[in-house]
């Protein structure tokens, strides 16, 4: 006998049971979805899996009410590619979209947020799109071009136009997604809601007012920092060593920008750099200054930069995650206070990491 018709069957006599006592309970309303994605999230960065690094109590608050995966996988290691492949549920070579540099997603395939519409649900995203064409399946959308910008950034609205808005690309994105359920959203209808992040995307540029958390903090080099991956040509031969200037560039990744000195992306960070305004700027430097003026003295070499250089990321790292993990709780706040939560899925997680 089939198992399947064998639970149907059951749920039909449970039914029949249910009419027998009174009147048949009304049809759920379908569950809201809030979905969440960051951009190069690793898990040892959030301390509901590793509590050696981070503290991160709004997406532990995710995790203790709900399901932490703990042996899951992206169809495709990078961020474009992994992101068509969550939204077809396609691999790579059937969806089309299989690198960052020359794809251009097509827009025209079946996506999980046009299965939801046709169901009924008023769809939206906000963030960080990374296909290089424009979302379809949404009634809502605003995207930041490419990769966005952590300052002032730009945002493509649906009306076509591409505004400049003032101020913390974390913190904008989290305002216009409160704003959508608050304003516009229509609550006759169940809505899936994607909220994607630039963070933790390089080159970690954490807020004005986080500037200074974690400076007292020294890391412990993992075990095989200085691995010369002897007999391993294919490891050997990977592009994102943190002692490597190529790869780790100073000026770029870790904001030593200083006149007269060199930088393989040194123009590509003034650019950025260009885009804060004069009061973002004068908190930038007046955090920075002392540590350019200090490394440029001191001038570490060998291991020692190596090291430097660590603890210098890991701590940008970990204020542009205390920006997202404070967005998260906001989000997670709001779905409370509007009496949402009790019939709201959260899923969180990243394109890859």
């Amino acid at each position: 006998m089939n198992d399947n018709r064998l639970l149907l069957g059951g749920v039909a006599a449970a039914a029949a049971l249910a009419g027998c006592a009174g009147a048949p309970e009304q049809p759920r309303r379908p569950m809201n979805i809030l979905y969440i994605m960051t951009d190069d999230h690793t898990q040892q960065m959030m301390s509901c899996y590793d509590t050696r690094y981070a503290s991160t109590p709004n997406l532990d608050r995710i995790a203790r009410e709900g399901v932490r995966f703990t042996n899951s996988f992206v169809a495709n290691s990078l961020s474009g590619p992994s992101r068509a492949c969550m939204l077809t549920g396609k691999h790579s070579h059937k969806n089309g979209f299989y690198d960052n540099t020359t794809c251009v997603f097509d827009a025209s395939q079946l996506t999980f947020p046009k299965l939801l519409q046709q169901a009924g649900y008023e769809t939206a995203v906000i963030g960080k799109w990374h296909l290089e064409s424009l979302p379809t399946g949404f009634d809502h959308w605003e995207i930041v071009p490419g990769q966005g910008d952590y300052y002032n950034p730009l945002f493509i609205r649906q009306t076509g136009d591409t505004v400049c808005v003032r101020g913390y690309l974390t913190n904008l994105i989290t305002d216009k997604s409160i704003e959508w359920l608050r304003e516009e959203h229509d609550p006759e209808k169940p809505f899936c809601l994607l909220v994607h992040h630039k963070a933790q995307h390089r080159n970690w540029m954490a807020d004005t007012c986080n500037l200074k958390l974690y400076e007292d903090r020294t890391f412990p080099l993992p075990e095989t920092f200085f691995d010369d991956y002897e007999g391993r040509p294919a490891a050997a031969a990977q592009e994102m060593s943190i002692a490597s200037d190529h790869d780790m560039d100073p000026v770029y990744d870790l904001k030593m920008l200083r006149e007269g000195e060199p930088g393989r992306l040194k123009g590509a960070y003034e650019q950025i750099l260009s885009r804060l305004d004069p009061e973002q700027r004068a908190a930038w430097n007046r955090f920075y200054d002392p540590i350019i003026e200090a490394f440029y003295r001191e001038n570490p070499q060998g291991r020692a930069r190596a090291k430097w250089k660590f603890n210098r990321y890991m701590r940008d790292y970990l204020k542009t995650l205390r920006s997202l993990d404070d967005n998260v709780g906001r989000l997670l706040d709001y779905l409370e206070a509007s009496g949402l939560a009790e019939n709201t899925l959260v899923v969180y997680t990243s394109d890859q990491g």
